[in-house]
């Protein structure tokens, strides 16, 4: 069994009219499991059921809305993923590329920031650090395998 830290997309929605802004969460949950295709499938299930708390008290802004699993936008495998994650191990990262040190600053300190994220990484460029080979990433689009 190995550990894999999934990235779930989730969204708020009104319940009625028209929207032109959408609140997203990305949630970051541990999944245990003997493949990735396994981890790929529990962390949709788990996705899923998040979604399916329909709390009618909920409200974004002031109107009524609902939560919606968008999908699993990542999976990837645990540095150690034969060990329980534990303190200080890295479960995840994102890779993201930026114009200017300012940007980095404000990316730091909480604020607006234009980014690019690098998902999957880019054919012509490598990625900014390396990864061991039995680390791998499943994009959301597809299951695919892609080492990372």
């Amino acid at each position: 069994m190995k550990w894999y830290a999934a990235h779930l997309i989730l969204y708020f929605k009104r319940r009625q009219g028209p929207q032109k802004r959408f609140l997203v969460w990305e949630n970051i949950v541990l999944i245990r499991a003997g493949s990735s295709d396994e981890a790929y499938d529990k962390a949709e299930r788990h996705g899923r059921a998040e979604e399916a708390i329909d709390d009618e008290t909920l409200t974004v802004g002031g109107r009524p809305s609902r939560l919606v699993f968008a999908g699993v936008r990542k999976l990837t495998e645990c540095v150690d993923p034969d060990t329980r994650p534990g303190d200080g191990a890295e479960v995840t990262y994102n890779e993201m590329m930026v114009k200017s040190e300012g940007a980095i600053k404000k990316l730091v300190a909480g604020r607006a920031a234009p980014v690019e994220m690098l998902e999957p990484f880019p054919d012509e460029e490598e990625p900014a650090r390396s990864a061991p080979a039995e680390q791998t990433a499943l994009p959301a689009n597809g299951r695919k395998k892609r080492v990372v």
